[in-house]
């Protein structure tokens, strides 16, 4: 398990994030810069709050424990003291598309940094990008009535949830 401490103002936020590593078989350089951003990044700023668990009475800042079980993502949620706030299981058959997709974008994007042109490469970040955004934006709508976030901090999740399909 990877795990990410995290420092922040707001008690809803992201304190730490594991990602459940016996889901990962293989990553490469690329992807683990992805991955190491993302954590820096919610590490910097992120909004989070699970509703079930703040209408419990539960506070934050809120740990994340991410897997993907059985073609599911499992968001095991901490709340700020240590308690159990619950898991949220989201289906994965909404993102195949968009992973897949985002998968391809990101292989002709690192093969292209070595070869390619500044404007061919600009145009394969610029589509990278609204594959993530578009990424982001089915994750918020999946957490709506479950999890309140922003946009940024959903992009970030995403990206994670890539580094966890990753198979051999």
């Amino acid at each position: 398990m990877l795990r990410c401490n995290m420092h922040g103002m707001s008690d809803n936020r992201i304190a730490a994030i594991a990602l459940d590593e016996a889901t990962i078989l293989t990553r490469g350089a690329d992807v683990e810069r992805e991955r190491e951003a993302a954590l820096r990044d919610l590490s910097e700023d992120s909004a989070f709050e699970p509703l079930r668990a703040a209408e419990a009475g539960q506070a934050g800042p809120w740990s994340l424990d991410l897997s993907v079980p059985d073609g599911r993502l499992c968001i095991g949620v901490t709340d700020g003291e240590g308690g159990d706030a619950g898991t949220i299981v989201l289906g994965l058959a909404r993102f195949r598309r968009v992973v897949r997709e985002y998968f391809a974008i990101c292989d002709s994007y690192y093969k292209a940094l070595r070869q390619a042109s500044a404007s061919e490469l600009e145009t394969l970040d610029m589509a990278r990008r609204a594959i993530h955004d578009r990424g982001a934006r089915q994750l918020v709508e999946a957490l709506e009535g479950k999890v309140e976030t922003d946009f940024a901090t959903a992009r970030r999740l995403f990206t994670l949830i890539c580094v966890l399909h990753i198979k051999a």
